[in-house]
């Protein structure tokens, strides 16, 4: 298993790569000078598991603690040094102290796995929308799994701009304009007749508004300024997700036929954090029902997932509709995990 200081640096890898040169130094300060003596810094360092993002996330959960206390106005030292960061010293020490100071905090924030809502992948959820209305013409069904607090089960709400097309509701919240690369999305507007999602631990867009914007990384003021009108739609709109087991509740989902509509399962970067028997089991209710599906009633299953292949998350779909009992798989193209970019190539 790999060491905190190891796990700490290789999560600011990933935050610089993903554009937040913030939140890498914060990590790699705490690779460098955490030790153990504190009632935190003892919990992090005896971690049992796999601490990185593929596991637990332990820099991660110890970074939104950190942003918690900054955005909820309990440390004026430490948001000080977010608002203008000094040198290293001065911003290793406003966190030193904040982890003696604030322990109670700290320590219920380390307590839960990090939820994201990244409203970026929605730019990949329209234009597969589009892409499937072009070709069926028919209303949607969404069942999103890893749904947190639903704000990619809205997205059409949003307005996804793509190099000359624009597809857009008439009055959108918000503007996703990627870098587009690859084909044009399809000028199609998709029309969603019912939505519902799963999560193990799904999120209140108001309640839960802190938890969605700490772990939005402190130095991305547009991820935050999208965040926040999200949760405000989600907060008006109000879409369901449910608490459950994500292939339970697919399996009682799918067996409801939805004539005249397509039926499309989503998830983006959820897939990959699903036990294997989870997986199974949800592969094998989509099997079963897309060998049911009809041209009239058929069935998709749209995945933004990383895969063996670089760079960014496999864009895939599985569609059913009633041609042949095994469903046709669909290379999209490909996205950047936090939506900056889309590589969209599907079929012609």
């Amino acid at each position: 298993m790999m060491a905190l200081p190891e796990a700490l640096r290789d999560q600011a890898m990933s935050c610089d790569a993903l554009g937040s040169p913030f939140t890498a130094r914060l990590l790699r300060l705490a690779a460098d000078r955490l030790r153990p003596g504190t009632p935190v810094t003892d919990r992090l360092f005896a971690w049992q598991g796999d601490i990185t993002s593929r596991g637990h996330s332990l820099p991660l959960r110890l970074a939104g603690a950190l942003h918690a206390l900054v955005l909820s106005g309990q440390d004026d030292r430490l948001a000080a040094q977010y608002a203008a960061p000094g040198d290293d010293g001065a911003l290793w020490g406003a966190v030193s102290d904040a982890l003696t100071r604030h322990e109670a905090a700290v320590q219920l924030w380390l307590d839960s796995p990090p939820q994201t809502n990244e409203v970026r992948r929605s730019a990949v959820l329209i234009a597969a929308g589009a892409w499937l209305t072009a070709r069926l013409g028919l209303p949607l069904v969404l069942s999103e799994l890893g749904a947190s607090a639903g704000l990619n089960l809205i997205w059409d709400r949003y307005a996804l701009v793509a190099g000359s097309v624009r597809i857009a509701p008439p009055d959108p919240v918000l503007e996703l304009a990627p870098e587009w690369r690859g084909r044009p999305p399809a000028e199609a507007a998709p029309e969603i007749a019912a939505r519902r999602g799963v999560d193990l631990n799904p999120l209140d867009p108001v309640a839960d508004r802190l938890r969605l914007m700490a772990y939005t990384w402190a130095d991305q003021a547009d991820r935050l300024a999208r965040t926040d009108l999200a949760l405000a739609e989600a907060a008006r709109l109000k879409p369901q997700v449910d608490r459950g087991d994500a292939a339970a509740w697919l399996a009682d989902r799918l067996a409801e036929v939805h004539p005249g509509r397509l039926h499309l399962v989503c998830h983006t970067i959820a897939w990959q954090y699903f036990p294997q028997e989870t997986k199974d089991r949800a592969s094998a209710a989509l099997a079963r029902a897309g060998a049911r599906a009809t041209p009239e009633a058929p069935l998709a299953h749209l995945g933004m997932e990383a895969d063996a292949a670089q760079p960014g998350a496999g864009v895939t779909l599985t569609l059913w509709d009633g041609a042949t009992p095994d469903g046709t798989t669909i290379a999209l193209g490909r996205a950047d995990f936090h939506g900056r970019w889309v590589d969209w190539q599907p079929p012609a």
